[in-house]
């Protein structure tokens, strides 16, 4: 049975969930249809996936009278996008596109993807001739009052963040009639978030996991880097507790209170996934997990500038990562 974490709007989240990140489409359709089909009841979307369309195909076979799955069963999470932060003309636009698409009449939970603003326009990355990016002067603060007016208006059961950091979450907090519930980050043993972690937790927001498993099959990764689902200590427990080094980091984050949602486009994979509720990590094995992160970051995209990879949005006043967490 999936566990659950409760949110600070009284909501239950499950634990596991399929993230769709990177799902080509073609495939997403047909995971998020095995997925619901073996037991998740946990998708986690965005805008800026450009699939979302094929997503909401898959929830109308599923979701509905005389369907396997009643909407209230099955929790959805989409995303605004850093082109859709204008708090007049885009943000619940953008929203009632991804609830057009999906098929559905409200979200379970709407995260701002990035605190980074970007031009308005119909580019995902609108960039000037050099290729840098175009920013937009617009306040994540003023992005999330619309985002507010959401849950007002019924469009969306909670609203949360994506990317952000500590300052950045306590600034929203400090502002927010709806305070936000989730904080969906990077996390994985390489990545622990151990601060940020016990930061959220402070203040009553929960941490979503994205690329929990270390995003191996990430588009810029270079061939020198750490895969983690190849780390010799992993694969050394795997064999212990007889699971996949996956199911180990899997249970390392269920463990720690984390959401944690796996994308995979292969249905044995995604029932692999979930099996990680039938055994316990000792404390023992829960520390030594611990004690390999590396503070190391992979989803940060890198530009090249002299010679040197640099964060592409690190000039960005809204950048999150410059802060230690």
């Amino acid at each position: 049975m999936t566990s659950f974490v409760t949110l600070t709007s009284g909501q239950k989240m499950p634990i596991l969930g399929l993230g769709t990140w990177k799902s080509a489409p073609g495939q997403v359709k047909q995971a998020v249809l095995a997925a619901l089909d073996c037991g998740y009841r946990h998708i986690d979307c965005a805008a800026a996936y450009g699939n979302e369309q094929e997503v909401g195909e898959a929830l109308t076979l599923r979701i509905g009278p005389q369907k396997a799955l009643r909407r209230e069963e099955v929790f959805v999470t989409s995303k605004l996008w850093n082109t859709k932060h204008d708090p007049a003309e885009d943000v619940e636009e953008a929203c009632r596109n991804s609830l057009d698409h999906l098929g559905l009449s409200y979200l379970d939970l709407y995260l701002m993807h990035w605190p980074m603003a970007f031009q308005r326009g119909k580019e995902l990355m609108p960039r000037r001739e050099d290729g840098t990016v175009c920013y937009a002067d617009i306040h994540y603060r003023d992005t999330w009052i619309a985002m507010e007016r959401l849950v007002d208006n019924g469009l969306v059961k909670a609203i949360g963040l994506s990317n952000f950091n500590a300052r950045q979450t306590g600034d929203i907090i400090s502002m927010a009639k709806h305070k936000p519930v989730v904080n969906q980050v990077e996390c994985h043993p390489y990545l622990s978030q151990a601060d940020l972690l016990s930061h959220c937790r402070s203040v009553g927001v929960c941490i979503t996991a994205y690329s929990p498993l270390g995003s191996g099959d990430r588009p810029w990764a270079s061939p020198n880097e750490p895969c983690l689902l190849d780390d010799q200590r992993l694969e050394a427990l795997a064999q212990r507790y007889h699971k996949t080094p996956a199911q180990i980091i899997l249970r390392w984050h269920v463990q720690r209170g984390v959401v944690c949602i796996p994308k995979s486009v292969t249905p044995a994979r995604i029932q692999q996934n979930l099996q990680v509720f039938d055994f316990s990590l000792s404390e023992e094995d829960m520390k030594q997990i611990d004690s390999i992160n590396r503070n190391e970051r992979f989803i940060v995209p890198a530009v090249e500038m002299n010679g040197k990879r640099v964060w592409r949005d690190g000039g960005h006043p809204h950048f999150p990562f410059h802060d230690a967490y």
